[in-house]
């Protein structure tokens, strides 16, 4: 990204991942392209790697390889409908204008709302609106509802946000938005009633849901908050594959099959990208382990996953690196078995079983387990493998003597060093 992250020191930071040089990232939103130009904003604290104050950063590549920081794009405004936060949404081009439709917070979640704001096609300038397009929805029982996602079905335009309470049941609200300025309230899209979806997607309120056309299947996605004993968890992501259906009185999707988007611990929060040739997905990689300490003396705290490509096999929603990241590789590395790896990013092409292991003197970490043919990408602190199209997405932090092992190897592998040509 900035010649400020490729000076980076630290091993622990994952230079070549969408993430600025300091203060917290989570949520990826309005993942968009925009005249040839792929742009990512995500949740942003500029101030400290903690979260409060949330802004939408962004950073924007023409490649999927190089990222660009950008200037900050929403500001909470104080006194105003975003004054403590500019929350997860998307962007949409709404007639040649880059619009995003963002959840803004006045005090507290349960009270946020649907906020406009627009940028030219630079889309490096933004102006937010005063007033809200959407407010709480008029069911009593819902108490919390965010994250809207615009898509289009049948040559009209619709959002979706997810809704519910805590010790609850989760739901998906549908809106018809044809216009981005009059929004329609359409009722659930999708509620606890559906078995598939009570069984694969356990929560108390379904948090940024995706509803995206991948290979002719509609796939929804739902991040899980769950209300476990007095506080909140976030319990990782799952899909659903179905049929949407429109009647005169809203939307409709039935789930016929489901599963984990990831299968990994540092998972959360994805938004995908629908383009004519293929739909793309980021994540938000979440710090693991790591004392406040050490957060507050690196400066900084979560990063976005790498790209990842989409496609359905059977009722399997399939994951893999997207295919621009194979100009990454680098340098092929001679490797031996129990020979240290003291590359900070690198990749492991496997075609049979292996152990990912950091050892730091006599502490021995396993970080990634490949169970047959697979892919790990390793970047800092980011490890991503991906095995027969699920991927696993968790964090482990290098330091300066620590180093890499492959272990319990059976197979041929390839081992390439990662970067970017200067």
């Amino acid at each position: 990204m900035s010649a400020e992250v490729a000076e980076h020191v630290d091993p622990t930071f994952p230079s070549l991942h969408i993430r600025p040089p300091r203060g917290w990232l989570n949520d990826p939103n309005g993942v968009s392209l925009i005249d040839g130009r792929y742009h990512v904003f995500f949740q942003y604290n500029p101030a400290a790697p903690t979260h409060g104050s949330i802004h939408w950063g962004h950073a924007s590549s023409d490649d999927l390889l190089h990222w660009r920081d950008e200037p900050i794009a929403l500001r909470p405004r104080s006194g105003q409908v975003d004054d403590a936060g500019c929350w997860s949404g998307s962007v949409v081009d709404d007639d040649g204008v880059p619009t995003a439709v963002y959840t803004a917070v006045p005090d507290e979640a349960h009270n946020a709302q649907v906020v406009l704001a627009r940028s030219d096609r630079s889309m490096l300038e933004w102006v937010q609106d005063e007033d809200a397009q959407m407010g709480p929805p008029a069911d009593p029982t819902i108490t919390d509802v965010r994250d809207p996602f615009v898509f289009t079905f049948e040559g009209h335009r619709y959002a979706v946000q997810g809704a519910g309470r805590k010790e609850g049941s989760p739901q998906v609200l549908a809106y018809a938005c044809d216009d981005l300025t009059s929004w329609t309230e359409l009722g659930p899209l999708l509620t606890y009633d559906d078995p598939v979806a009570a069984e694969v997607a356990p929560a108390d309120i379904w948090e940024c849901p995706n509803l995206v056309q991948i290979d002719g299947r509609w796939v929804l996605l739902l991040s899980l908050w769950q209300w476990v004993d007095g506080s909140h968890l976030l319990a990782g992501v799952r899909y659903l594959i179905g049929d949407l259906t429109r009647s005169k009185s809203g939307l409709t999707f039935r789930a016929e099959s489901g599963g984990t988007v990831d299968e990994g611990p540092a998972f959360y929060a994805p938004q995908a990208l629908s383009t004519p040739d293929r739909t793309l997905l980021w994540g938000w990689g979440w710090e693991q382990d790591r004392t406040e300490a050490d957060v507050a003396a690196a400066g900084w705290a979560g990063a976005l996953t790498f790209p990842r490509e989409l496609t359905i096999d059977g009722d399997r929603l399939i994951s893999e690196p997207a295919a621009e990241l194979t100009a990454l590789r680098q340098d092929q590395l001679s490797w031996q078995a129990e020979e240290p790896l003291s590359e900070i990013s690198f990749e492991v092409i496997a075609e049979g079983p292996l152990s990912l292991v950091l050892v730091d003197g006599r502490i021995e970490q396993t970080v990634a387990e490949l169970p047959g043919p697979g892919r790990v990408l390793v970047d800092g602190s980011m490890i991503e493998s991906f095995v027969d199209g699920t991927p696993f997405t968790t964090r482990a932090y290098p330091t300066a003597t620590s180093h890499w092992e492959l272990r319990d190897v059976s197979a041929p592998l390839t081992v390439y060093r990662l970067g970017l040509e200067p």
